[in-house]
Protein backbone atom coordinates (compact mmCIF):
# COMPACT_ATOMS: atom_id res chain seq x y z
CA UNK A 1 0.00 0.00 0.00
CA UNK A 2 2.93 2.36 0.60
CA UNK A 3 4.06 1.87 -3.00
CA UNK A 4 0.55 2.63 -4.29
CA UNK A 5 0.29 5.73 -2.11
CA UNK A 6 3.71 6.98 -3.23
CA UNK A 7 2.91 6.68 -6.91
CA UNK A 8 -0.53 8.23 -6.54
CA UNK A 9 0.86 11.16 -4.55
CA UNK A 10 3.66 11.61 -7.10
CA UNK A 11 1.17 11.71 -9.94
CA UNK A 12 -1.06 14.16 -8.06
CA UNK A 13 1.95 16.37 -7.33
CA UNK A 14 3.03 16.40 -10.98
CA UNK A 15 -0.50 17.22 -12.11
CA UNK A 16 -0.62 20.03 -9.54
CA UNK A 17 2.59 21.49 -10.98
CA UNK A 18 1.14 21.26 -14.49
CA UNK A 19 -1.98 23.05 -13.28
CA UNK A 20 0.06 25.77 -11.57
CA UNK A 21 2.20 26.37 -14.66
CA UNK A 22 -0.87 26.52 -16.89
CA UNK A 23 -2.44 29.06 -14.54
CA UNK A 24 0.71 31.21 -14.36
CA UNK A 25 0.96 31.34 -18.15
CA UNK A 26 -2.75 31.94 -18.50
CA UNK A 27 -3.44 28.83 -20.52
CA UNK A 28 -6.83 28.54 -18.88
CA UNK A 29 -8.01 31.53 -20.92
CA UNK A 30 -7.40 29.61 -24.14
CA UNK A 31 -8.71 26.23 -23.05
CA UNK A 32 -12.39 25.54 -23.64
CA UNK A 33 -12.67 23.44 -20.49
CA UNK A 34 -11.86 24.00 -16.84
CA UNK A 35 -8.21 23.05 -16.25
CA UNK A 36 -8.79 21.81 -12.71
CA UNK A 37 -11.69 19.65 -13.79
CA UNK A 38 -9.60 18.32 -16.67
CA UNK A 39 -6.81 17.33 -14.28
CA UNK A 40 -9.24 15.46 -12.02
CA UNK A 41 -10.84 13.78 -15.03
CA UNK A 42 -7.40 12.77 -16.35
CA UNK A 43 -6.39 11.29 -13.00
CA UNK A 44 -9.57 9.27 -12.76
CA UNK A 45 -9.38 7.99 -16.32
CA UNK A 46 -5.64 7.40 -16.16
CA UNK A 47 -5.64 5.37 -12.97
CA UNK A 48 -8.99 3.62 -13.03
CA UNK A 49 -8.10 1.23 -15.82
CA UNK A 50 -4.64 0.50 -14.45
CA UNK A 51 -5.85 -0.16 -10.89
CA UNK A 52 -8.84 -2.25 -11.95
CA UNK A 53 -6.61 -4.29 -14.25
CA UNK A 54 -4.17 -4.86 -11.39
CA UNK A 55 -6.87 -5.94 -8.96
CA UNK A 56 -8.36 -8.34 -11.52
CA UNK A 57 -5.02 -9.70 -12.75
CA UNK A 58 -5.14 -13.03 -10.92
CA UNK A 59 -8.72 -13.83 -11.81
CA UNK A 60 -8.16 -12.80 -15.43
CA UNK A 61 -5.08 -15.03 -15.64
CA UNK A 62 -7.04 -17.98 -14.36
CA UNK A 63 -9.86 -17.39 -16.84
CA UNK A 64 -7.79 -16.64 -19.94
CA UNK A 65 -4.74 -18.89 -19.56
CA UNK A 66 -6.42 -22.15 -18.59
CA UNK A 67 -4.44 -22.36 -15.37
CA UNK A 68 -4.49 -25.45 -13.19
CA UNK A 69 -4.00 -24.11 -9.68
CA UNK A 70 -2.15 -26.65 -7.53
CA UNK A 71 -4.16 -26.79 -4.33
CA UNK A 72 -3.03 -30.34 -3.61
CA UNK A 73 -0.06 -31.70 -5.60
CA UNK A 74 -1.13 -34.66 -7.74
CA UNK A 75 2.38 -35.94 -8.47
CA UNK A 76 6.04 -35.50 -7.60
CA UNK A 77 6.59 -32.75 -10.20
CA UNK A 78 3.75 -30.62 -8.85
CA UNK A 79 4.98 -31.14 -5.29
CA UNK A 80 8.46 -30.03 -6.34
CA UNK A 81 7.14 -26.87 -8.04
CA UNK A 82 5.10 -25.90 -4.98
CA UNK A 83 8.02 -26.48 -2.62
CA UNK A 84 10.37 -24.51 -4.88
CA UNK A 85 8.00 -21.54 -4.88
CA UNK A 86 7.59 -21.86 -1.11
CA UNK A 87 11.35 -21.97 -0.58
CA UNK A 88 11.95 -18.83 -2.63
CA UNK A 89 8.95 -17.00 -1.14
CA UNK A 90 10.27 -17.64 2.37
CA UNK A 91 13.74 -16.48 1.34
CA UNK A 92 12.33 -13.34 -0.30
CA UNK A 93 10.17 -12.57 2.73
CA UNK A 94 6.79 -12.66 0.99
CA UNK A 95 3.62 -14.67 1.52
CA UNK A 96 3.24 -17.97 -0.30
CA UNK A 97 1.85 -17.29 -3.79
CA UNK A 98 -0.70 -19.50 -5.46
CA UNK A 99 1.03 -21.92 -7.82
CA UNK A 100 -0.34 -23.01 -11.19
CA UNK A 101 0.58 -24.94 -14.34
CA UNK A 102 -0.74 -24.24 -17.82
CA UNK A 103 -0.38 -25.81 -21.26
CA UNK A 104 1.84 -23.79 -23.58
CA UNK A 105 5.25 -23.01 -25.00
CA UNK A 106 8.19 -22.51 -22.60
CA UNK A 107 7.26 -19.58 -20.37
CA UNK A 108 6.24 -18.54 -16.86
CA UNK A 109 4.68 -15.48 -15.30
CA UNK A 110 3.72 -13.92 -12.00
CA UNK A 111 0.69 -11.74 -11.34
CA UNK A 112 -1.40 -10.33 -8.51
CA UNK A 113 -2.04 -7.00 -6.85
CA UNK A 114 -0.26 -7.72 -3.57
CA UNK A 115 3.04 -9.31 -2.61
CA UNK A 116 1.49 -11.66 -0.09
CA UNK A 117 -1.28 -12.98 -2.34
CA UNK A 118 0.31 -13.30 -5.77
CA UNK A 119 0.26 -16.14 -8.29
CA UNK A 120 3.18 -17.86 -10.02
CA UNK A 121 2.42 -19.96 -13.10
CA UNK A 122 4.73 -22.27 -15.06
CA UNK A 123 4.02 -23.72 -18.50
CA UNK A 124 4.21 -27.40 -19.36
CA UNK A 125 6.61 -26.52 -22.17
CA UNK A 126 9.02 -25.05 -19.64
CA UNK A 127 8.86 -28.19 -17.49
CA UNK A 128 9.42 -30.49 -20.47
CA UNK A 129 12.22 -28.51 -22.08
CA UNK A 130 14.46 -27.56 -19.17
CA UNK A 131 16.47 -29.14 -16.40
CA UNK A 132 15.16 -28.77 -12.87
CA UNK A 133 17.92 -26.30 -12.05
CA UNK A 134 16.87 -24.10 -14.99
CA UNK A 135 13.18 -24.31 -14.09
CA UNK A 136 14.14 -23.43 -10.53
CA UNK A 137 15.95 -20.32 -11.81
CA UNK A 138 12.90 -19.28 -13.82
CA UNK A 139 10.67 -19.71 -10.76
CA UNK A 140 13.16 -17.60 -8.81
CA UNK A 141 12.83 -14.91 -11.48
CA UNK A 142 9.04 -14.85 -11.07
CA UNK A 143 9.22 -14.80 -7.27
CA UNK A 144 11.67 -11.89 -7.58
CA UNK A 145 9.05 -10.04 -9.65
CA UNK A 146 6.58 -10.51 -6.79
CA UNK A 147 9.09 -9.54 -4.09
CA UNK A 148 10.08 -6.42 -6.04
CA UNK A 149 6.43 -5.34 -6.31
CA UNK A 150 6.75 -5.20 -10.09
CA UNK A 151 3.08 -5.85 -10.84
CA UNK A 152 2.05 -2.81 -8.78
CA UNK A 153 4.89 -0.68 -10.14
CA UNK A 154 4.08 -1.42 -13.78
CA UNK A 155 0.36 -0.82 -13.28
CA UNK A 156 1.03 2.54 -11.65
CA UNK A 157 3.55 3.62 -14.26
CA UNK A 158 0.87 2.82 -16.83
CA UNK A 159 -1.58 4.89 -14.80
CA UNK A 160 0.79 7.88 -14.79
CA UNK A 161 1.27 7.61 -18.55
CA UNK A 162 -2.48 7.29 -19.12
CA UNK A 163 -3.07 10.41 -17.08
CA UNK A 164 -0.66 12.50 -19.12
CA UNK A 165 -2.08 11.16 -22.39
CA UNK A 166 -5.62 12.15 -21.40
CA UNK A 167 -4.61 15.55 -20.03
CA UNK A 168 -2.23 16.60 -22.83
CA UNK A 169 -4.45 15.48 -25.70
CA UNK A 170 -7.49 17.32 -24.36
CA UNK A 171 -5.54 20.43 -23.42
CA UNK A 172 -4.04 20.67 -26.91
CA UNK A 173 -7.38 19.75 -28.48
CA UNK A 174 -9.03 22.67 -26.68
CA UNK A 175 -6.30 25.05 -27.83
CA UNK A 176 -6.64 23.95 -31.45
CA UNK A 177 -10.42 24.15 -31.30
CA UNK A 178 -10.30 27.63 -29.77
CA UNK A 179 -7.92 28.85 -32.48
CA UNK A 180 -10.12 27.43 -35.23
CA UNK A 181 -13.28 29.01 -33.87
CA UNK A 182 -11.65 32.35 -32.96
CA UNK A 183 -13.03 32.77 -29.47
CA UNK A 184 -16.50 31.34 -29.99
CA UNK A 185 -17.55 29.58 -26.81
CA UNK A 186 -20.38 27.19 -27.54
CA UNK A 187 -18.80 23.93 -26.44
CA UNK A 188 -16.17 21.72 -28.04
CA UNK A 189 -16.16 21.64 -31.85
CA UNK A 190 -14.82 19.33 -34.52
CA UNK A 191 -11.27 20.63 -34.00
CA UNK A 192 -11.34 19.44 -30.39
CA UNK A 193 -12.62 15.97 -31.17
CA UNK A 194 -10.32 15.30 -34.13
CA UNK A 195 -7.24 16.62 -32.33
CA UNK A 196 -8.03 14.66 -29.17
CA UNK A 197 -8.49 11.37 -31.00
CA UNK A 198 -5.30 11.81 -33.03
CA UNK A 199 -3.23 12.82 -30.00
CA UNK A 200 -4.69 10.02 -27.84
CA UNK A 201 -3.30 7.58 -30.39
CA UNK A 202 0.03 9.38 -30.85
CA UNK A 203 0.68 10.01 -27.15
CA UNK A 204 -0.54 6.48 -26.38
CA UNK A 205 2.22 5.06 -28.57
CA UNK A 206 4.81 7.30 -26.91
CA UNK A 207 3.54 6.27 -23.48
CA UNK A 208 3.80 2.63 -24.53
CA UNK A 209 7.48 3.12 -25.33
CA UNK A 210 8.12 4.55 -21.85
CA UNK A 211 6.19 1.75 -20.12
CA UNK A 212 8.08 -0.88 -22.16
CA UNK A 213 11.41 0.69 -21.15
CA UNK A 214 10.49 0.41 -17.46
CA UNK A 215 9.41 -3.19 -18.05
CA UNK A 216 12.79 -4.08 -19.55
CA UNK A 217 14.59 -2.63 -16.53
CA UNK A 218 12.40 -4.77 -14.24
CA UNK A 219 13.47 -7.87 -16.16
CA UNK A 220 17.15 -7.19 -15.49
CA UNK A 221 16.34 -6.72 -11.81
CA UNK A 222 14.28 -9.94 -11.64
CA UNK A 223 17.13 -11.86 -13.32
CA UNK A 224 19.47 -10.61 -10.62
CA UNK A 225 16.85 -11.49 -8.02
CA UNK A 226 16.79 -15.08 -9.28
CA UNK A 227 20.59 -15.23 -9.05
CA UNK A 228 20.44 -13.97 -5.47
CA UNK A 229 17.76 -16.48 -4.47
CA UNK A 230 19.76 -19.35 -5.97
CA UNK A 231 23.13 -18.15 -4.73
CA UNK A 232 24.65 -17.73 -8.21
CA UNK A 233 23.55 -16.62 -11.70
CA UNK A 234 24.72 -19.76 -13.54
CA UNK A 235 21.34 -21.51 -13.73
CA UNK A 236 19.52 -18.33 -14.75
CA UNK A 237 22.07 -17.77 -17.51
CA UNK A 238 21.54 -21.34 -18.72
CA UNK A 239 17.76 -20.92 -18.56
CA UNK A 240 17.85 -17.73 -20.60
CA UNK A 241 20.15 -19.31 -23.18
CA UNK A 242 17.83 -22.30 -23.51
CA UNK A 243 14.72 -20.11 -23.69
CA UNK A 244 16.32 -18.13 -26.48
CA UNK A 245 16.37 -21.30 -28.55
CA UNK A 246 13.24 -23.00 -27.27
CA UNK A 247 10.61 -20.28 -27.39
CA UNK A 248 8.39 -20.31 -30.44
CA UNK A 249 5.05 -18.83 -31.38
CA UNK A 250 2.36 -20.63 -29.43
CA UNK A 251 -0.41 -19.72 -27.04
CA UNK A 252 -0.76 -15.97 -26.94
CA UNK A 253 -0.42 -14.56 -23.44
CA UNK A 254 -2.77 -11.67 -22.61
CA UNK A 255 -1.03 -8.32 -23.01
CA UNK A 256 -1.40 -7.35 -19.35
CA UNK A 257 0.47 -10.52 -18.31
CA UNK A 258 3.29 -10.31 -20.86
CA UNK A 259 5.33 -7.83 -18.84
CA UNK A 260 5.62 -10.32 -15.97
CA UNK A 261 6.43 -13.36 -18.12
CA UNK A 262 9.92 -14.82 -18.43
CA UNK A 263 9.78 -14.37 -22.21
CA UNK A 264 7.92 -11.46 -23.79
CA UNK A 265 7.43 -9.69 -27.09
CA UNK A 266 10.45 -9.24 -29.36
CA UNK A 267 9.76 -5.77 -30.73
CA UNK A 268 12.27 -2.97 -30.25
CA UNK A 269 10.96 0.16 -28.56
CA UNK A 270 7.77 -1.64 -27.52
CA UNK A 271 9.47 -4.82 -26.29
CA UNK A 272 8.55 -5.67 -22.70
CA UNK A 273 11.68 -7.82 -22.34
CA UNK A 274 15.31 -7.12 -23.30
CA UNK A 275 16.98 -9.41 -25.85
CA UNK A 276 18.27 -12.64 -24.31
CA UNK A 277 21.83 -11.68 -25.21
CA UNK A 278 21.61 -8.48 -23.18
CA UNK A 279 20.08 -10.29 -20.19
CA UNK A 280 22.77 -12.96 -20.25
CA UNK A 281 25.52 -10.33 -20.59
CA UNK A 282 24.09 -8.41 -17.62
CA UNK A 283 24.04 -11.57 -15.49
CA UNK A 284 27.61 -12.43 -16.48
CA UNK A 285 28.68 -8.94 -15.45
CA UNK A 286 26.79 -9.39 -12.18
CA UNK A 287 28.59 -12.71 -11.73
CA UNK A 288 31.94 -11.07 -12.17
Amino acid sequence: MKRILLFVLTNVAVMAVVGLVSSLFGLGRYVGTNTGQLMIFSLLVGFTGAIVSLLMSKSMAKMTMGLKVINQPANADEAWIVETVRKFADKAGIGMPEVAIYEGEPNAFATGAFKNSALVAVSTGLLRGMTREEVEAVIGHEVAHVANGDMVTMALIQGVMNTFVVFASRMIGSLVDGAMRRGENSGPGIGYYVTTVVLDILFGFLAGIIVAWFSRQREFRADRGSAQLMGNPRNMINALARLGGLHAEGQQMPKNLQTMAIVGSIGKLFATHPPMEERIAALKAYQG
